[in-house]
């Protein structure tokens, strides 16, 4: 069974925030108190979800920061374990 790759929570920004409520990015920017440039680079999945921007959102949107993270940290994850073959490690405890 395949798992499905989570979202980029830029992604969701854009598709849960921005659309319905007809926002730009510059409109959302500045309503945040971030740079058009910061907000840009989040929707289009150029940078990652930062603590500051999760609290921004929830209080701009009303979604918890907690849960703009746990998205971020869910891509992130999938991403390194996609990219998990060419990790290499010696086993560091001592076996049982």
């Amino acid at each position: 069974m395949t798992m499905k790759k989570p979202s980029h929570p830029g992604h969701v920004v854009r598709t849960l925030c921005l659309k319905p409520n007809g926002l730009t990015v510059t409109a959302a920017a500045e309503g945040l108190g971030v740079s058009r440039q910061a907000l840009n680079n989040l929707v289009n999945r150029k940078a990652a979800m930062s603590a500051d921007m999760a609290i921004r959102l929830e209080k701009g949107f009303g979604i918890k920061a907690e849960m703009w993270l746990n998205m971020q940290l869910a891509y992130d994850l999938a991403n390194a374990y996609k990219n998990a073959r060419g990790i290499h490690v010696k086993p560091l405890i001592a076996a049982a």
